[in-house]
């Protein structure tokens, strides 16, 4: 990991933080842009700060970058559960410890490298970032369930606004620990990544971007309750952040859950179970689900056994 520290000259007093970040960094703006946006940027003593922030003279801007890594992307022959294809999308549901395209850590065994072998070079065609062809929305390693991905350049664009509009609904199921206060609630709380810990984000009223996720207890048992959960917006591990800052932490979350979590399951008790948009071309009204995997529904079993 690279590190600089930057006292802000009279000079350069007023000019935009991406702008004195490139050029003493010697990277690309959009680079610079990027990490920015993940949190490596701190206004010290600790305050995060946006690309667009107006540099004064005497701040100290702490900012950090991991080194260009050159990924070649290699297609794997990786079973995939397939939900539903055609020319334009693929919907499959996704194991969990899977992770959905290469990057640092994760240079191959993706779900990318994956749909590359299934679909062939084709893929190519639906992505701005060559690393990530077809990606339109992400589920987090550990989580399961329903994800749709483009397989042309026509659907790529559609899917990606669909998604990200939320126009197209997605619905997950979770278990958590403790009894909701109600049977149904939103969650309205702003979220950006931890200043303490860069893998975390947090609950950030200052300078946080809006978050509110819509919940519904399906189940209330004695000690935990099985939820089905309703993004209005997408930030990173936005339900997980949510339910853990309101007491009620996804059960077995290795970021934020407790640590005396003893069920059967690897990472955080979490499945993207529907999803419902209009196909990129046709318009079509469709309707995808993925099962609750056999590790989730032992959780749930337990729980409501009162076992743990």
């Amino acid at each position: 990991m690279n590190q600089i520290t930057c006292r802000i000259t009279d000079k350069e007093e007023g000019e935009r933080l991406d702008q004195v970040l490139k050029d003493a960094s010697g990277l690309t703006r959009s680079e610079v842009q990027k990490w920015i946006k993940e949190g490596r940027a701190i206004l010290l003593p600790g305050k995060m700060v946006r690309p667009n922030y107006h540099v004064k003279a005497g701040d100290e801007i702490s900012f950090s970058w991991e080194a260009r890594e050159e990924l070649a992307l290699i297609p794997q022959d990786i079973p995939l559960d397939i939900l539903y294809e055609d020319d334009d999308m693929i919907v499959i549901n996704k194991k969990r410890g899977m992770v959905v395209h290469p990057g640092s850590g994760n240079p191959d065994g993706t779900l990318v490298n994956a749909l590359l072998y299934h679909c062939g070079n084709t893929l190519f065609e639906a992505c701005e970032d060559p690393i990530r062809p077809g990606i339109v929305h992400r589920l987090d390693k550990d989580t399961s369930g329903v994800m749709v991905a483009a397989k042309s350049a026509r659907a790529f664009p559609v899917l990606k606004e669909e998604i990200g509009s939320h126009e197209a609904r997605r619905l997950y199921v979770s278990l958590v620990h403790g009894q909701m206060e109600g049977n149904k609630g939103v969650i309205r709380l702003p979220l950006g990544r931890s200043t303490k810990d860069r893998m975390k984000w947090e609950v950030d009223p200052k300078t946080g971007k809006p978050a509110v996720t819509h919940f519904k207890v399906l189940e209330f048992m004695n000690h935990y309750s099985w939820l089905e959960l309703k993004l209005e917006t997408g930030r990173t591990h936005q339900i997980r952040v949510h339910m853990a800052h309101i007491g009620h932490p996804v059960v077995n979350d290795p970021l934020y859950g407790w640590k005396k979590d003893s069920f059967p399951i690897e990472g955080q008790a979490l499945h993207s179970r529907t999803l419902d948009l209009k196909h990129p071309v046709t318009g079509e009204l469709m309707h995808f689900e993925a099962p609750i995997p056999d590790d989730l529904a032992l959780c749930v079993e337990m729980a409501r056994k009162g076992e743990k």
